[in-house]
């Protein structure tokens, strides 16, 4: 959070750490007080730094300064493929030699990290999203019990409170 709350006194958007307190574009001036944002939880950062408001700005703005010193970190510097791979010369290396590996820019880690990763979410939206096939299975469903029920599909999409259609709905 740090390193990414510097990166407009890195890039010289703003010329000191007072001028990066109110600059409205990056979450640090939310967690100093000058903006607010509903959807950033600025309590839950703050706790982090002091248990009273001013005591956890003080500190959080005292540890946000210590990292101006870091400059630019090669670690945290481009995407998810380029830091597992240790830089871009790895990744042009792997270019140069027709070479792929599973990547996914949202998710830092090896190829087989990040393979791992997209199968559990796969396995995951799998049975939250169960897709068209189900959908059809639910269609021939309603299709065979209007028909053995002999019910028009359309009165029971109607809403009717027939008592024979509102069992067959249910």
């Amino acid at each position: 959070m740090r390193y990414i709350h510097l990166n407009p006194l890195r890039a010289k958007l703003v010329k000191d750490m007072s001028q990066l307190d109110s600059y409205s574009l990056y979450g640090h001036s939310v967690l100093m007080g000058r903006i607010k944002h509903d959807w950033q939880d600025r309590d839950y950062v703050l706790s982090w730094f002091g248990e009273k408001e001013g005591q956890a700005k003080k500190g959080y703005r005292q540890y946000v300064k210590a990292g101006i010193d870091q400059g630019r970190r090669p670690e945290l510097v481009g995407g998810g493929l380029i830091r597992s791979l240790g830089g871009w010369s790895e990744v042009l290396s792997l270019r140069r030699n027709k070479e792929r590996v599973l990547t996914d820019e949202r998710i830092l880690g090896s190829g087989d990290f990040v393979e791992r990763i997209l199968k559990e979410a796969d396995e995951t939206l799998k049975y939250q999203f169960r897709g068209d096939k189900s959908r059809q299975e639910v269609v021939e469903f309603v299709v065979q019990v209007c028909k053995k029920e002999n019910i028009n599909k359309r009165e029971l999409r109607m809403g009717s409170r027939r008592g024979r259609i509102c069992q067959v709905r249910s």
